[in-house]
């Protein structure tokens, strides 16, 4: 704040006391006062008007710099309020008073629409596990049914228990840290169960696994990363060619700090300008907009965000027509063991 800014506020009452002291001026003509008089009361009025007006522009200079400063360095800016002294002129008691009026009922506002998301997020939670059950008795059917048509059938029931199950994990994204279980857990177990998970599609499309070296173990929570390396199976399934066979490679590497879960495919890969984004959500590229596969971009945003809360990293490499590796990496001695 600049003093002649904060002068422009005080112009009013400027003029007002040079109009006061000239009326007094003119008055006292006509008594004889000494001139000393006549001369000392202006200056000393000016004077002490100067005085005050300069002690409140200290003070009030003072108070916004110190809010401005604590404003920039907060990281959430909303306890501003918290932290700021409450000031010693009426202008600053004001604002801090509607600061903190201003800031109770955005809380309000956000704990009444935090409510209404955890409302939606159960029934969301609730809808999916009522949703399963139709679709268990659907694959039974199917069982006891075997044809082309039912084959059919089957695939698309997959695919929509796949969408389910992201459905359920996206809901669950934001509040991983309360439904995950840290411990010791063996690769090859995580390995088998998301191939598992994708036996039919893998056959039918005569996708050939090579998978090696997965003997090791990493403290992660299995669920977890099951899902999050069902998300890069299906990514490598999607983006297959149909012109050549078909090959995914799932191995491990076991550094010093870390181990590190490669799973590679030789399908269309991804452009080079776009590999940097296939991490943001809703993004799907020039594959999932030219080879028709319907692609969502939810896939891997979620593996990224899901990784970030387990402290795992994920990498991705990729060139177009040849393949795309990813990387999980897990970090050695990063949480407790539990046997």
């Amino acid at each position: 704040m600049k003093f002649k800014d904060f002068f422009k506020d005080k112009i009013i009452t400027a003029i007002l006391l040079l109009f006061a002291i000239a009326t007094i001026e003119i008055f006292l003509i006509a008594y004889p006062i000494a001139n000393f008089i006549k001369i000392y009361i202006p200056i000393i009025t000016i004077g002490l008007y100067i005085i005050g007006i300069t002690i409140e522009y200290l003070v009030k200079k003072q108070f916004y710099k110190n809010l401005i400063i604590t404003l920039e360095e907060l990281e959430d800016k909303y306890l501003i309020t918290e932290i700021i002294k409450s000031p010693n002129f009426i202008e600053g008691k004001i604002l801090k008073n509607s600061l903190e009026q201003i800031n109770k009922s955005m809380l309000e506002n956000v704990n009444k629409y935090k409510y209404m998301l955890e409302d939606y997020k159960e029934y969301i939670e609730l809808w999916i596990h009522e949703i399963k059950y139709p679709i268990a008795t659907s694959k039974m059917v199917i069982e006891n049914n075997k044809s082309e048509v039912t084959k059919s059938i089957d695939e698309e029931i997959e695919k929509i228990e796949n969408y389910i199950e992201q459905a359920l994990f996206y809901a669950r994204s934001s509040t991983v840290e309360k439904d995950y279980y840290i411990r010791k857990t063996s690769l090859q177990q995580i390995v088998n169960e998301s191939i598992k998970k994708n036996k039919n599609i893998l056959i039918a499309k005569k996708i050939s696994l090579n998978i090696h070296n997965i003997e090791n173990n990493v403290n992660t929570d299995s669920k977890w990363i099951v899902f999050i390396l069902n998300q890069i199976i299906q990514n490598s399934i999607k983006y297959m060619k149909n012109s050549e066979p078909s090959q995914i490679e799932i191995y491990a590497k076991q550094q010093k700090e870390n181990v590190i879960l490669y799973v590679k495919d030789n399908g269309i890969g991804i452009k080079r300008g776009e590999i940097t984004r296939v991490f943001e959500k809703g993004f799907t590229g020039t594959n999932g907009r030219e080879t028709n596969k319907k692609s969502t971009g939810i896939g891997l945003y979620l593996c990224k965000k899901l990784c970030n809360k387990l402290g795992i990293a994920i990498e991705l490499n990729s060139q177009q027509n040849e393949g795309t590796e990813v990387r999980l990496v897990f970090p050695k001695g990063s949480y407790v063991e539990i046997e």
